[in-house]
Formats: C-alpha cells, structure tokens, sequence
C-alpha cells in the first residue's frame, strides 16, 4: 500500500517557457547570434544575463571557464595567471553554445552575471585564484563576437558587418563599433600581426573574442564561395590572431570547434586541408575545454526545467515509500541485484540528486545514452525530459496515474513530443530507422491517442486486480523500456543487444507491495509472447539466471512482424467471407444433381435469408451449402438455424408455414459451432498471410517473399482441412413411417475425414439412414417395395413428383434415370403395368420410353395373365383343352375384354384381361368422392379444435401427395387478425377470391 506523499508534479514548479511551448522547448539549442543579435520576439529570454544565470546549473567545469575568461580579461596585472585562448570541443548537445552566452554575459553585463549563483561561484574562484576580489565590472571589456554559424562568406550582412566582406573585416568592424576611420586604417593588414595586434590596444580596453562554429565559415562556407584569395586571407587572419591573443594583455579567446573524431561534417579536400590547419593552430595556442560531464546531467535538468529545488521533506517521503520493494528479497535476488542497480545502495542520495527522476532512468541517460555517437548529451536529454515532465504533468491535473518517480518505463510514448525529442535526440542515426521506430511505437507501444498499441491494450484490456491503480500502465512501461533500449542499437554500452528481462521487470516496478515479483513476471510474459505480445520483438533466449532473456525491437522487417501486424486488420466480415469462399471452392455435388450455397446476410435473420433464396427447386436433389458466418449447430448456439430450418423444409407453424413442395429433395450441410471457431481463427492466420505477402515489401524482397508464399500455402492448407472438418452436420426431412410425422432429421460425421461439404460422402451416409438409394440400389423390387397401394393408379408425373417431395420415398443416385429404368424393369417382368387414360396396357421397349412427365400414363398393379386357349391361368406346356369348340373361344372373345398375345416357352399364349377379379392380385384402388359439412365453436372444446386440427392436417398430407385430383367447397371460419392476414395472402396468391369482414 502506498502511502500519502506529495507528487512531484505538485512539489516542483515546471518553468512557464515549458509550459507555454508544451514541453517543447524552442531554446534548448541556444542560439548565440540571438543571444547577442536578436531583437524583439526573436530575442530569447537567455538573452538576458540574470535569467540565463537562474537557468544555468554552476558546473565546475563551466564555473572554470569563466573563471579563466574573468582572470585574463579583469584581474589587471594578473592576466597571466589564465590561459588566452580556450577551445570548445564537446560534440553536438555538450553546452558550447551555452558556455559562449555564459562568457559574452560575463563580459558584456559582469555585474547582472556576477549577480547570479553562477558568477557569484565564479568571483570566488577567480579570487582563490588572483588572491584578491575582481573588480565588479572587469576594466568594462569589450567583446568581439563572431557567430560563424550565421555568417555567409564574400557576403557580409549590411546592418551587422557595415562595409566589410571577410572574416578579418568583420572583426574589425565588431572591434571598433562601427568606426569606419578605425576600420579603414587597419583594413589592409589582415595578415600582420603587428597591426592585429595595434588594434586590438587601440580599443583601450579588455576584450573578449568568441568565435563561434568557425568551421562551418572555413570548411564548406569558403567553398561554396569560391573564392580562393578570400579564403587564404580569411585563414592567414585566423593564423595571426590565435598568436596575437596570447600576446596582448587582457585579451581572451574563446573558440568553437568540435573535434575531428566527432564531427562528421562531410568536408571537400581544401575544407579538410583548412581544418586540419587550424585544428593545429589550437592545439599550439589553445587549450581545450568542455563545460559539462556525465554527473552534470540530474543537476542541470532540474536547474533548466524547474523554477526551485524541491521541499527535503518531500526528497525524504519518496525515498521512503520506495524502500520496501527496494529491500523485498524476491525484488531483490531476480531484478536488483541481476541488474546491477549500484544506486540502491545510495537510495535516499540518490533520489535527491536525482527528483523527480527514478535513479535508474538517470543512469540510463548518463552511463547509455551519453556515449552513443552522434546523441547531443545535454541538449538532448533536456528536450526529452522537458517533454516528458509536461506531459506527465498534464496526466496529473487531468486525475491519471503519475509515477512517483519518473524511471526508464514512464516516458510517455504517446506524447509526440516525447517520442520525437528521443528519435531525434541523435539515439537513432539514420532516418530510415527513425521512421521504423516511430511506427514501432505506435504499434508495439502505445499510439498517440493512448487507446491502441500492443502493450497498451493488455494493460486497458487487464482483469482488475489488487495492484491495478498503483500501476495501471505496467505493460506499457515495461515496453516503453524495451522500446528505449532497442533504439541506441544493435549494442547497448555495457550492457549488450535490447533489454534484460530483469531490467524489463525493474521498469514496471512502483512503491506498492501488493505489486509482486510474481506479477511482474505476468505482465512480462505476456508483452513478450510469441502469439499475444508485441509481434517485432527479438528474443534472445536466456542461460539459467547469470543469463537471462533479452529484448530487443528490431526495425528490420521480419515476416511474423508483418503478419501479426496485419492480422490485427483483420475484420470479422473478411474472415468470413474467406471462409465462405474457400468452403464453395471444396464443396462438391456428388451424386446430388444440384449444388447451392446460401450466403450470410447480417442485416436479415437466418430463416428469411433460407425462405427467399429460392431453393425449392423442383424435380431436382439438392445439397445446400450453409454460410457459417449464419448457421451453425450444437454448443448451445444452434436454435436461430435450427428454426430457420425447420421453416425452410415446410414444417413452420402458423405464419411462420412456407408452402414449400420439394423440401424432401434438399439436403442441408451445415458447420459445427466449435468447429467453426477454429476454422475462423485459422481463416485470420491466412488472411493475414495472403496480405503480407502481397505487401510490396516483401515482393521485393526475395528472402521475404519465400517465406510469405511457403507460408500461406500453409495456412491455406490448413484452413481447407478445418473448413472441411468443421461441416460436420447435414439435415434433412425424414418420415420412416409413411404414416408419421414428418419431421428435421441430422446425420453427423464424427471421423475427421468426413465432411458435408462432399457430396459424395453425404449421400453414403444418408444412404445408411434409408433417406436415398446408393448406386445400383434401385431397381424393380425396390420400387415395388416403396410404392403403397394408392401409389397405382397415379400419373407418371405424379410418381416421378413424390420420389422428389414425399420424404417417406427415398432419393434416387441417378434420379429420374434410375426410376425410369425401374419402372421399365418392373414392366417387363410384369411387376407393374403402364396404362393409358382409358385403362389400355402400353407397351414400353426401353426405360428411355417410360415418360415420366407425362400426366395421362399411369401406373397400375398388373393384370393376371390366362391362357388363350383354356381361359383358365397361365400354365406351362400344351393347353389339355386346345380341342374345344370355337364356341368356347367366342363366348371368351366376346367378353369385351382388350387382350394382348405373348409367347410362352412353350408355345402358349398369355393374356391380360383387364378389370379381372381372378387370381390374388387386387383391382387397382378407385378414386372417391367425398362430401361433408360441419359447424363447430372452437373456443368451447379444445378436443373440437385437435380433431379438426387432424383432420386438416390429413388433407394437407394428401394435397402434398397428390392423392386429391378435384377440389370444390366453401369454408368460413372466424379467426384472429393476424391469422386473416396470412391466409389472405396465401388466397390472393392461388387466385382465390374470399370475403373478409370486422366482426
């Protein structure tokens, strides 16, 4: 639990050039041309020497170099006691420019400076050193300053450099304040050092010289100039000058140039030549300088970003809150002593050296950052913790989390000026790589709106725990370290590639113990998993604990980067519509004459999308491919495609009945609910594979687009093989009593190479059920088998309807082929006769003559055959009573009865007498007439209401059968509203006319 303690956000008073540029500070790189020359807005406020002291923490090394100016130029008769001329030559970001507006305040306004904290340490050095105070204005010395910076070679700027044109002419016009007689008497002698000299006397009193970034005047200035004789006398000026300074009393130089092994300024072979001429020139007569160190940097910042020290009580309460996880022993054996954190031991100092920055993130800066070529050590760090400090800030008064201390975790990467102050501080070197850092952030890190960002979602998407207030950031932090880590390179100074896992621990850490080791190793495992975490990151595995894992975001494009990258793109609506596209590309008709699939549509429900996609096609087997994204079965998620089914086949009650007549006929293949969601996470894996390697990235990259296309053949490989696995189920209408009810039947395929989506598959399996014939299962006896005594009688047209709508028939594999060639069979062996409207047996020669389309053949029980001769039944051999009277054959003959003659084995002849009642064969069914009349009140006896209800429910059955061939009646019933609705409907579409009236 933490305990009370001021926040350092309210402890400290950020200062308001920070607040008013939002923690972008314009004057970090100080300017000294402005400093000296700017007027108005383009004045900074260091302009001014009292400010610039308040913002200037006294280093001892720019407190030295002050010092040595204010000796030479105001200690009288004891300017040999300091050196003349002193070369600035830290790297970019070490305090030169700042050091230059220290030495032209301390000469220009001494007593404003020596005011200051600052110059008041620089009076008493120079006391120490002469043995006696300075006089408060120094002798009132003048100063010559030269911004080479902002100077254009041949092309002197009229308000500043009057009439003058080279280096030499421009010293002279600032040395004697514009006094043209003065300048043209010197004018001509830019290389004697005699005359230098005189002038310099002539002025009368001390003066101090500061050139600033001579070489951006001698090296590429001059060449751009492109005059030759302009830069000889312009370096034979520079040559003289250095000797003189150290000649002349009470004169001091002070000149800017970064070292050669530093400065990587791209130079042409005449720019080197002269730079390495005057390179030489210092070496002889100066003395080189810095102004800054590494232990400078906690003091500094403070000084440059808060107005006032902080409260000691304030120091002591953070130290103090902090100690127990400092001195936990499960903290300490896997983070603090793994990673080394020396300032443990120095806690309490630490911290107050230090405040508001956690002692690690201050080590970070000083033992990392400051020895990365090419980071500017303290104009850098200054902008980044500038940027920092504010916008931690605005996260405090807008009621968020603050850390106590600010560590190596709680730079705010979704601050832009934060993230651009690091990227740009000289971590990162080349622009490329500043780019891919930049996106990193957004993606692994946290974006710009803080809602996005791998690690940022795993801390907003966190189950609340104990400690989830006193850090609600921690996989944030934790990532922002790695990130910092990551950016100084392929090695860290010391240290190695990336970050330890224990110092990705440390960075998550805060003063709370209900936050443990334990969750520290959660919340890291987590930022750091294959599947889940950040998808950039290198993981070197790690050797027992005197080696542990490290981390490290790579820039590099790796195709798992770019595929985790783009799955998180992924839309639901993509994924399934690759499923859908993949499951038509695999599904196969087999035997079934027809194959449908039924997209989803999320703006309708499941049952109207099946009621109007037009499948109930006649005279046809159907397999109907289900859309997953819609229709699914089992796992407590099946009842919408359940019911949608159930309307589909024609079995919905009330207004939910379709008249749909060749529901028998359709078969439904529909996916498993589990099933489906693997499908559906391997559907992303692909998606996001199909992308990358369409990205041009990796189409121009040979390596790349290797991996990519082996890949997606993967995981196209696999999502076919879950696709198939996941159609499961198929549904259909069964009715195995020809009496019962009719009703949704399921056949599902356990074995892992089953699927519905084969055609073939699906009807083996059905035909296990009895729901269809497989091949060279139908013939003559099957058929007898399935028709029923009111089958005779039918059309052909009818018969060849019911094996397609009367589910108590089974379907065929070749569908009409197969029962033409039946009935042909059948007719042949005298199993069933084709006749004609008036009764006549038709003869049929081959199974393609049976026309089952026809609505005057008909199908009839056969006749009993006799023998011609006898009358009597078909017998084998020669008829006994051949010798009978012609009488006996007329009165046979004149019945009236229409014979046919075949011929018998022996030689006999057979008849088919129609209408005989001979024999065991029964006569075909006639048709009937049927008329009655009722009146009954439903709402007085439910019994009533069931009857009828059957009843009806009878002649539903026998108008779907085709059983009833002539309709006549009037019905009138009272019924509710809603019900009037739909059978009004359902009357206006038969052409019927009705009469509906309110009662």
């Amino acid at each position: 639990m933490t305990t009370s303690v001021t926040p350092w956000w309210k402890a400290l008073k950020i200062r308001q050039e920070i607040l008013s540029a939002s923690g972008q500070i314009d004057d970090v790189q100080m300017s000294l041309f402005r400093a000296v020359h700017g007027t108005g807005t383009d004045q900074p406020p260091y302009a001014d020497a009292r400010y610039y002291g308040e913002i200037t923490h006294p280093t001892e090394r720019l407190i030295d170099l002050l010092t040595e100016i204010a000796v030479r130029i105001g200690a009288g008769d004891d300017y040999l006691k300091a050196r003349a001329v002193t070369r600035l030559d830290q790297g970019m970001g070490g305090g030169k420019s700042h050091a230059c507006i220290g030495a032209f305040h301390l000469a220009d306004n001494p007593e404003s400076l020596l005011g200051t904290e600052l110059g008041k340490r620089v009076a008493e050095r120079a006391k120490a050193k002469v043995g006696r105070p300075l006089a408060g204005d120094l002798g009132r010395p003048h100063v010559v300053v030269l911004p080479c910076d902002n100077m254009t070679p041949a092309a002197g700027v009229q308000d500043l450099d009057g009439p003058a044109i080279s280096l030499y002419e421009r010293f002279l016009w600032r040395l004697f304040s514009r006094d043209y007689s003065l300048f043209e008497r010197y004018q001509p002698f830019w290389s004697d050092k005699h005359k230098i000299a005189e002038a310099i006397r002539a002025v009368n009193r001390p003066v101090l010289i500061i050139v600033d970034e001579v070489l951006d005047y001698i090296g590429n200035g001059l060449d751009g100039a492109n005059k030759p004789d302009l830069a000889a006398q312009d370096m034979a000026f520079l040559r003289a000058l250095l000797d003189v300074v150290n000649d002349v009393p009470h004169v001091a130089m002070l000149v800017v140039m970064i070292a050669s092994d530093t400065d990587k300024t791209a130079l042409s072979a005449a720019a080197q030549e002269r730079r390495d001429d005057l390179n030489s020139l210092l070496e002889r007569n100066g003395t080189p300088a810095t102004v800054t160190e590494v232990g400078d940097f906690a003091d500094i910042l403070r000084r440059r970003l808060f107005d006032a020290e902080p409260a000691a009580e304030v120091l002591a309460a953070t130290a103090a809150i902090h100690e127990p996880v400092l001195e936990d022993k499960a903290w300490a054996k896997q983070v603090w002593d793994a990673i080394g954190a020396d300032w443990r031991r120095r806690w309490s100092a630490e911290v107050a050296a230090c405040y508001p920055f956690h002692p690690m993130l201050m080590s970070l800066a000083k033992e990392e950052w400051s020895k990365v070529t090419g980071f500017q050590r303290v104009r850098s760090t200054i902008r980044i913790f500038a940027a920092t400090v504010y916008a931690q800030q605005q996260r405090g008064k807008a009621g968020e989390w603050v850390p106590a201390l600010i560590g190596p975790g709680d730079l705010p990467l979704s601050d832009s000026a934060v993230r651009e102050a690091l990227l740009g501080s000289g971590l990162v070197e080349d622009e490329r790589t500043i780019a891919n850092y930049r996106s990193l952030a957004e993606i692994e890190v946290v974006n710009h709106g803080g809602s996005s960002g791998t690690a940022r979602l795993q801390d907003i998407e966190r189950p609340t725990s104990m400690w989830s207030e006193s850090n609600p950031r921690a996989a944030e932090r934790a990532a922002t370290f790695i990130f910092l880590a990551s950016i100084v390179g392929t090695l860290r100074p010391g240290r190695g590639r990336g970050a330890s896992a224990p110092e990705v621990k440390a960075a998550t850490s805060v003063p709370d113990a209900r936050y443990t080791i334990t969750d520290a190793d959660s919340v890291v495992d987590e930022l750091v998993n294959p599947s889940r975490g950040m998808s950039a990151l290198d993981i070197i595995p790690g050797q027992g604990n005197n080696k542990p894992a490290r981390y490290f975001l790579s820039t590099r494009l790796t195709h798992r980067m770019l595929v985790n990258n783009i799955r998180r793109t992924i839309t639901e609506a993509e994924r399934d519509q690759v499923i859908a596209e993949v499951a038509q590309k695999l599904a196969s008709s087999g035997p079934f004459r027809d194959l449908k699939f039924v997209p989803a549509d999320p703006e309708r429900s499941a049952d109207d999308v099946l009621a109007t996609a037009g499948l109930d096609t006649a005279y046809t087997s159907r397999l109907i491919v289900l859309d997953p994204a819609q229709y699914s079965l089992r796992n407590g998620m099946e009842k919408p495609t359940v019911e949608a089914l159930t309307i589909a086949m024609g079995l919905g009650q009330g207004a939910r009945q379709l008249p749909v007549q060749w529901a028998s006929s359709a078969v439904y293949a529909v996916v498993n609910t589990q099933r489906r969601g693997l499908a559906r996470g391997l559907a992303v894996e692909y998606l996001a594979r199909q992308k990358a390697l369409a990205a041009p990235e990796v189409q121009n990259d040979d390596e790349l687009k290797a991996t990519g296309t082996k890949e997606l053949t993967t995981a196209r490989q696999q999502l076919e093989k879950a696709i198939k696995r996941a159609y499961q189920h198929v549904v259909y209408l069964a009715q195995p009593d020809p009496d019962g009810e009719r009703y949704l039947d399921q056949l599902t395929f356990d074995e892992d190479n089953l699927t519905a989506l084969d055609g073939t598959m699906v009807w083996k399996g059905l035909a296990d059920r009895d729901k269809v014939f497989d091949a060279g299962q139908f013939g003559a006896r099957p058929l007898l088998h399935n028709l029923r005594d009111q089958d005779y009688g039918k059309t052909l047209s009818d018969i060849r309807a019911a094996f397609y709508s009367a589910p108590r028939l089974p379907l065929l594999y070749s569908g009409d082929r197969d029962l033409q060639q039946s009935i042909y069979d059948a007719a042949s062996d005298s199993l069933v006769s084709i006749v004609d409207g008036a009764g006549t047996e038709v003869a049929v020669t081959a199974p393609g003559q049976v026309n089952l389309s026809s609505t005057s053949l008909r199908l009839a029980k056969p006749k009993p055959k006799t023998c011609l001769t006898c009358g009597q039944s078909a017998h084998e051999g020669t008829c006994l009573a051949s010798g009978d009277n012609d009488a006996q054959r007329g009165a046979t003959s004149d019945s009236g009865a229409s014979v046919y003659a075949a011929s018998t084995g022996s030689g006999g002849k057979v008849t088919a007498e129609a209408g005989s009642d001979s024999g065991s064969t029964a006569a075909p069914a006639k048709d009937r007439q049927v008329a009655f009349s009722f009146t009954s009140n439903l709402l007085a006896s439910s019994d009533n209401a069931d009857g009828l209800a059957a009843l009806f429910r009878a002649f539903y059955m026998a108008l779907d059968e085709r059983q009833i061939s002539y309709l006549q009646g009037t019905i009138q019933l009272v019924l509710q509203g809603e019900a009037a609705e739909q059978i009004q409907q359902r009357l206006e579409e038969l052409g019927i006319r009705a009469t509906f009236k309110e009662i």
